[in-house]
């Protein structure tokens, strides 16, 4: 019975993620479009600045823009969510015969790391004042191994240069034009590591009962960082899901939430390190960005 109750239940879900439409609000966006763009908001971050003491939003699971509800976690494409001023992916590869992949899981993403590349190469031409941060994992494979494959993936689609090849936080100075590799997986430096952030990722929400618990960790982790140690980088994971909480229907509640926080505090330089979510509006994102400076809002 209780087997039966779930299938039910994800079918509804199904139904529900098809049905409902897009929608393009100002805490969350499904559409394939953002409502305006920021691609060039770090131009106006002074270059002495450590990027620990940048806030900046990011996507979780940034490719996952196919596969159903229960793996999409993003409708606009990277280009286009570069452009609305993310500066943090989330990128999973899996690691078959030397080729990364771009998995959610087991559904496939119809892209390759190669792509990945490529992409945020040809935005940092255009935007030098830029930087990117990636995130960068084996999902779905386990081989362990994915060092060899990932540097020849940057020699064949990208350039050594692009890198910034230290696991030191720069300084925005630093960054610019740079793509800065956050490693989650062995081998020698290709960036800074994965696990010298302070994170919180309480990302298995096993209903929609338990989005107050899911918005205490999110809370909780905000607050930190504004008062924590400035040398190191907060980041904190607004998404989350289950087979019973899918990642759109989590944001469409979690994101109000973040929006109504930040927009209470909007005015005033906080540093909350990276903000990542599902979903993003416009409107989320710039209100994110406006936290380095005085007297920028979400207005």
């Amino acid at each position: 019975m209780t087997k039966q109750l779930l299938l039910m239940e994800t079918i509804l879900l199904w139904l529900l993620s098809v049905s409902s439409g897009a929608l393009q609000r100002p805490d969350y966006d499904d559409t394939s479009t953002p409502e305006f763009l920021n691609p060039a908001w770090m131009a106006g971050v002074p270059s002495s600045r450590p990027l620990s003491e940048v806030t900046m939003p990011g996507t979780h699971n940034t490719m996952a823009l196919y596969g159903g509800g229960l793996a999409e976690c993003q409708s606009w494409p990277l280009a286009q969510q570069l452009r609305a001023g993310v500066r943090f992916l989330d990128v999973r590869v899996r690691h078959v015969g030397g080729n990364l992949t771009i998995h959610h899981g087991i559904s496939y993403q119809y892209a390759h790391f190669g792509d990945v590349l490529q992409g945020v190469a040809a935005f940092l031409k255009e935007y030098p004042s830029e930087t990117v941060l990636m995130r960068l994992r084996e999902e779905l494979s386990e081989t362990g191994d994915i060092y060899g494959a990932v540097v020849r993936y940057i020699h064949s689609h990208a350039s050594w240069d692009l890198l910034w090849n230290s696991r030191r936080v720069p300084t925005m100075g630093e960054a610019r034009g740079r793509l800065i590799i956050l490693q989650e997986f062995a081998g020698p430096a290709l960036g800074m590591l994965y696990s010298s952030l302070r994170i919180a990722d309480k990302w298995q929400v096993p209903s929609l009962d338990h989005v107050p618990e899911k918005w205490e960790n999110v809370y909780k982790h905000l607050e930190k960082a504004m008062v924590g140690d400035m040398s190191r980088i907060y980041l904190t994971y607004a998404s989350g899901a289950s087979i019973r909480t899918w990642p759109y229907a989590l944001a469409r509640r979690i994101n109000p939430l973040l929006y109504d926080y930040l927009t209470a505090r909007a005015g005033t330089p906080r540093r909350y390190g990276i903000i990542t979510t599902d979903f993003p509006g416009a409107h989320l994102v710039r209100t994110i960005i406006s936290f380095n400076w005085v007297n920028k809002t979400s207005a």
